[in-house]
């Protein structure tokens, strides 16, 4: 009976503990901020692959390295992020990756002088060191705001905000963009070369001014960061940094995430930045596209308060498990699903995702620590994913040429079958999903 009590008496002291105590409440606020600060610049980037394939006349491998410069940055400062706050503090980390995101934006400005792809791909590269600074920084910050036993729950809401900045970015993307550009409007293949320099400087142009006003909006929010105080976990950790990267990579929790994490980034990224390809073999323009892009984001949108509100009653190992197994079935429909009903299942993957990255993130980051700083690191660099998976998707659209439905593969268009990708990254997070459920 005693014990039936006592087991009693802590769900009850854990139901009464805060999310989110008043002490760090604007804080908390100003840092959940960023999230939706750098789901803006995830989806004013996501069209732009369709965008420069028009405007420099790419093929799909070549327009793919737009993500490949955005979320390789990630993979190349995420460890020297880690390495900073360790020897400074989250807050100068913060403002740091505020810096680095507004010149990489503001760089867009002579990058559209020049006229030159590669010099957008170096501005998207140098913004992304500043999303990895933000992303390493901003999640174990979150995660120490508070008790560890409502961290993951501080975690996710925190997230749900990241993708009403993605809307944010669509929105900027159909209004500003999308729909200014001419060279979507008209034949440009066809056009003679001085008509086409005419267009492509007006279009470059277009793309330029958001990413410049959105710098100088970054430049804005360092300076209210620089003035609020903000707490400092009070841990210490004197061991160097290689001994911290040889305890985490002994801990299949983490390691298994860094894994898991990987292949969600690249799904998602592949889901919504393939969808306008996708919906292009349906007769459906980019700026149309776009409002399937924004439902998406909806669903997900949705779905992460959903999820959120779940995790108090269901272990988040379960609940990333169902979700995947859910993803998988959707996957199935957009590849073998013709017409609109494929467009609605690529579109309804959004809501099966919206719980992955803030959960995998918190699993694999428990009980870790003064370590999190460096694993916060390595899961950051795992979206290096997004890189690198979009790209391979970029190569099954090439076979036979540079349209979407050269060839056909089981029966169905290349467009469909290159679905197949993020069909395999949701069984590995599934798995990670059903691995999760007997950590202890």
């Amino acid at each position: 009976m005693a014990e039936n009590n006592s087991t009693e008496n802590v769900q009850k002291m854990d139901k009464k503990i805060p999310v989110v105590s008043k002490n760090v409440l604007v804080p908390f606020i100003l840092i959940t901020s960023l999230f939706a600060l750098w789901g803006f610049a995830n989806d004013i980037t996501n069209p732009m692959v369709s965008a420069f394939k028009k405007i420099m006349e790419l093929d799909n491998f070549q327009a793919s390295l737009v993500q490949l410069a955005f979320y390789g940055g990630y993979g190349t400062m995420a460890l020297p992020a880690a390495i900073y706050i360790k020897k400074y503090t989250y807050k100068k980390g913060i403002l740091f990756g505020l810096a680095l995101y507004a010149v990489g934006a503001l760089l867009f400005y002579p990058a559209a002088v020049f006229e030159e792809y590669y010099f957008f791909l170096a501005a998207l590269y140098i913004l992304t060191f500043g999303l990895a600074f933000l992303e390493t920084t901003a999640n174990p910050y979150i995660l120490a705001m508070g008790d560890e036993r409502t961290s993951t729950q501080r975690l996710n809401l925190a997230q749900a905000f990241n993708p009403i900045g993605a809307l944010g970015g669509l929105f900027v993307a159909q209004t500003f963009i999308l729909g200014a550009l001419q060279s979507d409007n008209v034949d440009f293949s066809s056009l003679g070369e001085e008509a086409k320099g005419i267009i492509k400087t007006a279009d470059l142009l277009v793309i330029r001014d958001p990413y410049v006003a959105l710098g100088v909006f970054v430049l804005m929010m360092l300076g209210i960061i620089a003035f609020v105080k903000m707490p400092e976990s009070t841990e210490k950790n004197n061991s160097s940094v290689w001994n911290s990267i040889k305890r985490l990579f002994k801990k299949e929790r983490f390691v298994g995430g860094v894994v898991a994490q990987t292949f969600y980034v690249g799904a998602q990224i592949m889901c919504w930045t393939y969808i306008y390809q996708y919906a292009e073999t349906l007769g459906i323009d980019n700026q149309t596209t776009v409002y399937y892009a924004m439902t998406a984001l909806g669903v997900f949108l949705a779905g992460r308060w959903i999820c959120t509100f779940l995790l108090k009653y269901i272990n988040s190992g379960k609940l990333l498990m169902i979700l995947s197994m859910g993803a998988i079935i959707c996957t199935l429909g957009a590849i073998f699903i013709q017409g609109m009903w494929g467009l609605y299942s690529l579109v309804a993957i959004s809501f099966c995702m919206s719980l992955m990255f803030p959960t995998i993130y918190g699993i694999a980051l428990k009980g870790l620590g003064e370590d999190a700083k460096y694993a916060s690191a390595f899961l950051v660099m795992a979206i290096v994913g997004g890189a690198i998976m979009p790209s391979l998707q970029g190569l099954i659209l090439d076979i036979g040429g540079s349209g979407y439905q050269d060839v056909t593969i089981l029966g169905v268009p290349e467009v469909n079958f290159s679905f197949i990708l993020p069909l395999l990254c949701y069984v590995v997070v599934a798995w990670y999903g059903f691995r999760a459920t007997q950590y202890k």
